[in-house]
């Protein structure tokens, strides 16, 4: 996460400053999330909507990537990888199969459950990496945006990728459509310009000339390293505790995390002014709209006084 936070500007000394505020709780829905030490402590409720299990697993990964790009505390890297917002709560909804993969009527239960404990828990983000593309039940797919819209009016900010089924204009993930969800884009800056197989090449773009004009943003996602679901522990010894994961799914939690800081440095900040505030601070990469919306991700310039 070194690199990450150079790329987005996220000043080091924010780890070390401390803010009236509770940490912020965080929603993920995703494959799950593992047991891994730099996630120790942060999970305040998980819920299985594929096998129903009781207890917190992930059997793809994805979901503990993703996880720990959001608060990993770097535990085993001795701190250095740790990610955006470290001491941020988790509530973590298994949406994904091993295979990552999961239906619409998951997903729409899941919702309803956010709705439920959003309260108990103290819920102000949701972080959505899980792209849906054109289904064939269009009922379905407008039902999943009135419930993510109905939680955005209930003050919980919805992070939703882009989907990585770009360039093509208009190749944007459904679910990240609507007004009233910030949607993430994937971009390296000045980083990985020669990869061929860097994130921007792939990440979804919004229609050039859409009333609704996305994504909002972008931020990092080629080669993010974060927390292995399949770490080992032999005779003490830790093998591959953290791996590396590419696209629109890692810049999600960039921003998610990012947004954790700045809520709980403003709890009263609503999800319209934030989203003000994220396009007031972006850093322009001179691209076209549809693909950069209002630019990379500034997180100092985010945690500036108002």
């Amino acid at each position: 996460m070194q690199r990450v936070r150079e790329q987005v500007q996220v000043p080091e000394q924010i780890y070390s400053v401390t803010w009236r505020s509770e940490p912020v709780t965080v929603a993920v829905l995703d494959t799950g999330i593992a047991y891994h030490p730099d996630l120790a402590g942060h999970l305040l409720c998980f819920r299985d909507f594929v096998e129903k299990s009781s207890l917190p697993y992930d059997d793809n990964g994805h979901g503990t990537h993703v996880c720990g790009i959001l608060c990993g505390n770097g535990e085993l890297s001795g701190g250095r990888l740790r990610g955006m917002a470290p001491a941020s709560k988790l509530v973590v909804g298994k949406v994904l199969d091993g295979k990552g993969e999961g239906s619409c009527d998951s997903m729409q239960e899941a919702f309803q459950w956010i709705l439920r404990v959003k309260n108990r828990y103290q819920i102000r983000i949701l972080n959505i990496s899980v792209g849906i593309g054109e289904l064939k039940e269009r009922y379905k797919e407008q039902v999943l945006r009135e419930y993510m819209e109905l939680l955005w009016d209930h003050n919980i900010l919805v992070v939703c990728a882009a989907g990585n089924a770009g360039p093509e204009d208009g190749s944007i993930s459904e679910m990240a459509s609507s007004r009233k969800v910030l949607t993430v884009g994937c971009h390296d800056g000045r980083y990985c310009k020669n990869d061929p197989k860097r994130c921007e090449t792939y990440s979804g773009r919004g229609r050039k000339y859409d009333v609704i004009r996305k994504p909002d943003i972008v931020a990092p996602g080629t080669r993010i390293l974060s927390c292995n679901a399949f770490w080992k522990n032999r005779n003490g010894r830790i093998f591959k505790p953290y791996i590396a994961k590419s696209g629109t799914s890692m810049a999600t939690p960039i921003v998610s995390g990012a947004a954790a800081l700045v809520l709980q440095k403003y709890p009263r900040m609503s999800n319209e002014e934030f989203l003000r505030r994220v396009a007031l601070t972006a850093t322009d990469l001179g691209e076209p709209w549809n693909k950069q919306g209002f630019g990379m991700l500034n997180v100092r310039r985010l945690l500036e006084n108002k």
